[in-house]
């Protein structure tokens, strides 16, 4: 098997206010939407996020483990100076995420905030100065 990643695909409750979110709030362009259904935004090289309706999420994956508290993963996105990394999180809010957690200078040298998508997804915003986090630029 490959090592990469094709899909990150979301379960979301309300595909519209996700849609809101990333597209008119983040700025981001759609390449499939089917109405009710799903919303598909290329990402990077090769990478797809998928917003996809909850119901349809289920049908086909099977019931959610619903819990309270943060879903156990976050998603980031790097980038190349803490400016941009504050930049990035002033977008996020006023696109309407909650909460915004501010960037913090990490003990591992990066610097990083967190978003919440409509759905509680949490999105690390780093700027990240040791190799690995270089490799993720574009």
């Amino acid at each position: 098997m490959d090592q990469r990643i094709s899909f990150l695909t979301l379960s979301v409750r309300d595909l519209e206010a996700s849609r809101r979110f990333y597209v008119d709030g983040l700025g981001w362009t759609p390449d499939l939407e089917v109405e009710g259904d799903v919303v598909m935004i290329v990402v990077g090289a090769k990478v797809v996020l998928s917003l996809w309706d909850r119901d349809h999420f289920q049908a086909e994956v099977g019931v959610i483990a619903d819990s309270a508290g943060v879903p156990p993963f976050t998603i980031a996105h790097n980038v190349a100076t803490e400016a941009d990394v504050d930049e990035v999180l002033a977008t996020a809010r006023v696109a309407g995420a909650h909460p915004v957690h501010d960037a913090v200078r990490r003990d591992w040298g990066g610097y990083t905030g967190y978003f919440a998508d409509p759905d509680g997804y949490r999105w690390e915003i780093a700027t990240n100065p040791g190799p690995i986090g270089q490799k993720v630029l574009p």
